[in-house]
């Protein structure tokens, strides 16, 4: 194993070269210089002393441009997500995942600009695609990103209009849709635009979009990568080689994707707090294993669903039945933690979800309890009435890590 120099002298492993489980525990997260501690500190801290003017120490000066708890995730990110390919990348942490996305369409986009957007993609990216950045003079095409021809034949070119963006969740929220991201970044580079990949659903523990050729992934890290609903965040982690679509140049210079998402993270200033940057930082480290215990239980619930009389279409990656599921399995290290299925009608569904008492009803997702929701009703309800709505009988299950007999048996009673 390779070594490197930290800033303080000392030689720790080139985590990057690690496995998953490995990096996520250490990359960034070299014990504390002063005391040893083997936990970064919470660095709760808006400003640092200057050794003169100009005189940084670490680099660091006002938390909102860089925080050490925050810079420690950051580089966590960069290594879960890139951590064993030959793809060097950078991480950014957010307030939220909203504020990543809204960050990154800022540093990409100008008014006149065209995005490809998922036909089943999050009501939240929807509605800042759509509401926010459509005013501003940017247009989108939802597309069945399943279907390539349908891809190609929405991209747009020109010197004004193009398509810069080809914005990809997979699998997708909440029917679970499943894209080659292999082939679609090969019309991205045709297209000249940027491939970005929401990796929230599959984590980087299951599937990393860079090697597949995204240039960007975003996480919503309230999500899995927090994994406890305790804190909200978001990230984005972006190919050190990706460059701006269309000849654009950051507002700090040059053209590199990295550098103008760093701009406008400090002029923006939608950063995780120090608190909130080693929430996540806690969460990342049981990744795998929590991974691996929402994934198994998530297709015992979906086998149970199949074979359950009260429940119509049952949609799991991990199904054969599934239409995405052999580029699941090619892409993906598993099926995820998130199952779909369609009650019959609004009222049956709405009915399921009144009744449950393992599964809580609730938005969001990847936490380590089970949540059952209605997205027509409540994380999908931005896209009611547009060529985005859901089916008013879906119902979304987060799975937990509960003991899977008990998921089962309140699936069972509030089915019944």
């Amino acid at each position: 194993m390779t070594t490197t120099s930290s800033e303080h002298g000392s030689e720790h492993p080139d985590w990057t070269r690690t496995g998953f489980s490995t990096r996520a525990i250490h990359a960034g997260q070299d014990p504390d210089a002063t005391t040893g501690a083997v936990v970064p500190p919470i660095h709760q801290v808006s400003t640092y002393k200057q050794d003169g003017v100009g005189g940084l120490r670490g680099g660091y000066e006002y938390s909102r441009s860089a925080n050490p708890t925050r810079t420690a995730l950051e580089e966590a990110l960069a290594a879960a997500e890139a951590g064993g390919l030959d793809v060097p990348a950078s991480g950014f942490a957010f307030a939220s995942g909203l504020a990543a996305e809204d960050t990154l369409l800022r540093a990409v986009l100008r008014p006149g600009d065209h995005v490809i957007v998922p036909d089943d993609a999050y009501g939240g990216t929807y509605r800042l695609i759509a509401r926010v950045f459509g005013p501003w003079g940017v247009a989108h095409t939802p597309v069945d990103l399943t279907d390539l021809v349908a891809v190609r034949a929405a991209v747009r070119r020109g010197d004004s209009g193009a398509t810069r963006v080809l914005w990809v969740e997979t699998p997708t929220n909440p029917l679970l849709g499943v894209s080659d991201l292999a082939a679609l970044a090969d019309v991205a580079r045709d297209a000249g635009a940027l491939l970005v990949v929401d990796n929230t659903f599959a984590t980087p523990y299951l599937q990393q979009p860079l090697a597949l050729g995204a240039d960007v992934v975003v996480h919503s890290t309230t999500k899995y990568i927090g994994g406890h609903s305790d804190v909200v965040g978001g990230a984005l982690v972006v190919a050190d080689a990706a460059r701006l679509p269309g000849g654009l140049e950051s507002p700090a210079g040059g053209t590199d994707v990295t550098g103008a998402v760093r701009f406008h993270q400090n002029a923006s200033g939608a950063v995780a707090g120090p608190f909130d940057a080693w929430l996540t930082l806690r969460g990342l480290k049981t990744l795998a294993v929590r991974m691996d215990r929402h994934q198994a239980n998530a297709a015992a619930v979906a086998e149970f669903l199949v074979g359950h009389p009260a429940a119509g279409e049952v949609i799991y990656p991990g199904l054969a039945s599934h239409p995405g599921h052999e580029v699941a399995a090619r892409q993906m290290r598993g099926f995820g933690g998130m199952v779909s299925f369609r009650a019959g009608s609004e009222a049956k569904a709405l009915d399921v979800c009144a009744r449950t008492q393992v599964f809580t009803l609730a938005e969001s997702l990847g936490g380590v309890e089970s949540l059952i929701e209605h997205p027509g009703r409540m994380t999908h309800g931005s896209v009611a009435g547009t060529s985005l709505e859901v089916p008013d009988d879906l119902v979304r299950l987060s799975v937990g890590i509960e003991d899977v007999q008990d998921l089962v048996a309140d699936l069972e009673q509030a089915l019944a």
